[in-house]
């Protein structure tokens, strides 16, 4: 049995000044799921913005894509996050990542599946090659400095 404990965290003017869009992201972080299902993924969030709620997917999708690729990213629960975080791409003016992700997910059909067991079978059927749109994201990383975007749109 999971034991869940409360914690208070606060994200005030000087956690926004430390310019860490993981700390002022990390209420959100605890309290979504993505391990559930669409649904509980849904339900998880309504507390949140759509500002933290984007955020927090685009965080998560590169870091997933840094870690193991794009084939890593949909595989696990991670991939849940795919349509938030090519909108938050959209919000932090970073258009890049946003065709980045449409890419990788027309190589699924066009629409992966929120429900990681059917993205898994996506996968499984198209076998896509996500190699070139690993190495497109790693350039952005280089070249725009997501941290900096994710802050002044918070800010």
């Amino acid at each position: 049995m999971i034991r869940r404990e409360k914690v208070h965290v606060e994200v005030d003017d000087s956690t926004i000044a430390g310019g860490d869009p993981r700390a002022i992201i990390q209420p959100v972080w605890w309290l979504s799921t993505i391990y559930d299902g669409p649904g509980m993924y849904e339900h998880s969030l309504r507390q949140f913005s759509q500002s933290q709620r984007i955020v927090r997917a685009i965080l998560l999708y590169v870091s997933e894509v840094c870690n193991g690729g794009h084939s890593q990213f949909y595989s696990n629960s991670s991939g849940i996050v795919w349509r938030d975080a090519m909108a938050g791409f959209e919000a932090i003016s970073v258009p890049k990542g946003a065709a980045i992700l449409a890419i990788s997910a027309e190589r699924l059909g066009g629409s992966p599946s929120l429900d990681r067991d059917e993205r898994n079978e996506q996968l499984d059927a198209m076998h896509p090659d996500f190699g070139d749109v690993d190495e497109a994201l790693y350039e952005l990383k280089q070249r725009v400095n997501l941290d900096e975007k994710i802050m002044a749109f918070i800010q």
